[in-house]
């Protein structure tokens, strides 16, 4: 197809998002930015989550991961749903009952002010990290399908991506995401549940008969019984449970959306509707894998697995309509997981870090703060762009959730800690805590896993002779932020003192 016209419905993608953006950041001011006032619609944000809670990486590299994992992926979206419940009916009661605008607030006036800096650091982290390496991704498959062939290298495709993100977030912020984040959702999906069809048609069968044809295959299979196994399924649903409660529950980015809502009640509505729709979301995304290695298995295809649906998708056996139906379906999964990212850092650090709320000073000036580290986070966001094209690794997603699990563990052990004791910090070593817990975790996993790190550090380790001995053919997986968690939580632990002021200093808020 020509990327010409591929290029002229992404720039038109653009300029609908831009006029949603026009209509919905009219009047808005701080408030509107960080929590859109505390008036958003429950169905809206249940719906826009999804789209920030998958991501382009979702959308290229769980359908190219069928071809090695089969459908165990699934195994952490039931671990998913178990964290979402404690999400709707631990935290949201609680943050609700503090009217936070920061969830890490929440961690200042349990144990002090490092606590509070340490919360929002490691969000700050992971966030920026995360984000990066699902907006490479993206924009990886763009530069080679479209702007490489127009001769547009790919520091300008990033650069542009970016400015254009901005134009549409830095005035609404919160506000202008909830609608946005709808409409990419619905794109998302569309293309999504369109793309399945077509490849199924091209194979000469029903639906009927692709599942029948994956099922001989062994891609249907949900449940991986080995122990030692890193997708074993006790290991994948504990800490599916444990990443969803880290990565959405202790994430400023979902509960910056979450608490924008009017009532607590239609809060958990919100979280309860998005669990269902994310767990449907999630399987049609395997299925999508599970075709696509049909119809390249027919074909002769063999491509890197996160190559796999663009290669199909953009190629002349298809019409024009699905290469365009896949890169807004993809640009669509891509920005909701960019602009929210941009705009939740921004919350952060003006919050958490300056302080912005608590400072004296009129709203211009408060605005004019806020857009300077707006835009310092866009310049960031670049720069890690171009160092994950240095790198080039594109098993991305292997490396989203091995990151999430060393930085939000501290995270999720402050939280835990602060909701499951009566005790007192040592303010002074929380910081020390959060740094070792993390380093001790890592250390397991390359213990565990030598050979995954050699492949990515391109060294000798020289650990597997040690793993082989120490865990006897353990691979620890999507635990690892609960072990994080467990870490932090017992060096918490052992920097305490048994005290009840500052959980009556909470209950007082």
């Amino acid at each position: 197809m020509s990327p010409t016209i591929l290029l002229a419905f992404i720039i038109g993608y653009f300029v609908l998002l831009l006029a949603v953006a026009w209509y919905t950041s009219r009047n808005s001011n701080n408030d509107s930015f960080f929590i859109g006032n505390r008036n958003s619609n429950w169905m809206l944000v249940a719906f826009g989550m999804i789209g920030t809670s998958l991501s382009g990486v979702t959308f290229i590299s769980v359908p190219g991961g069928v071809g090695s994992g089969n459908f165990f992926y699934f195994q952490i979206v039931i671990g998913y749903l178990f964290g979402y419940i404690v999400i709707a009916f631990v935290l949201l009661p609680l943050f609700y009952k503090m009217n936070l605008t920061s969830i890490y607030t929440y961690l200042e006036k349990r144990f002090g002010i490092n606590a509070h800096k340490a919360g929002a650091f490691f969000f700050i982290l992971s966030r920026t990290v995360g984000a990066t390496a699902r907006l490479y991704l993206v924009i990886s498959v763009l530069q080679i399908f479209i702007f490489n062939k127009l001769n547009i290298p790919f520091e300008a495709t990033a650069l542009v991506i970016l400015l254009l993100i901005l134009l549409y977030t830095f005035e609404g912020g919160v506000k202008t995401i909830i609608y946005t984040d709808t409409l990419q959702t619905t794109g998302m999906l569309v293309g999504l549940v369109v793309c399945i069809i077509f490849i199924i048609k091209a194979l000469g069968t029903d639906f009927g008969g692709a599942m029948s044809m994956m099922s001989d295959k062994g891609y249907t299979k949900i449940f991986n019984w080995d122990v030692n196994a890193g997708s074993f399924a006790l290991k994948h649903i504990i800490g599916g449970m444990f990443i969803a409660i880290a990565m959405t529950g202790l994430d400023q980015e979902m509960m910056q959306k979450n608490i924008s809502v009017k009532t607590l009640k239609d809060s958990q509505k919100n979280m309860m509707t998005f669990t269902a729709v994310l767990m449907v979301v999630n399987f049609l995304f395997l299925i999508l894998g599970g075709v696509l290695y049909l119809y390249a298995s027919s074909k002769g295809i063999n491509v890197p697995p996160d190559d796999l649906f663009p290669t199909i998708a953009l190629s002349d056996a298809f019409s024009g309509a699905i290469g365009i139906i896949f890169i807004i379906a993809l640009i669509s999964a891509l920005f909701p997981s960019v602009d929210g990212a941009i705009t939740s850092l921004t919350s952060c650090f003006c919050i958490d870090i300056l302080g912005i709320n608590k400072k004296e000073g009129t709203e211009k000036e408060k605005k004019r703060t806020r857009l300077k580290v707006h835009f310092t986070f866009a310049l960031i966001f670049f720069l890690m762009v171009l160092l994950f094209k240095a790198i080039n690794d594109k098993l991305i997603i292997d490396f989203i959730l091995k990151f999430a699990g060393i930085t939000y563990g501290p995270l999720l052990g402050l939280f835990a800690f602060g909701i499951l004791t009566k005790r007192k910090l040592n303010d002074k070593l929380i910081w020390a805590v959060c740094i070792i817990a993390p380093l001790l975790a890592l250390s397991l996993d390359m213990l565990s896993s030598p050979a995954w790190y050699e492949a990515r550090l391109h060294v000798k380790l020289g650990l597997q002779n040690i793993s082989d001995t120490i865990f006897n053919g353990y691979k620890i997986g999507t635990e690892l932020i609960l072990i994080n968690g467990i870490l932090t939580f017992t060096g918490l632990w052992l920097i305490s003192k048994k005290s009840s002021q500052s959980v009556n200093r909470l209950q007082a808020v």
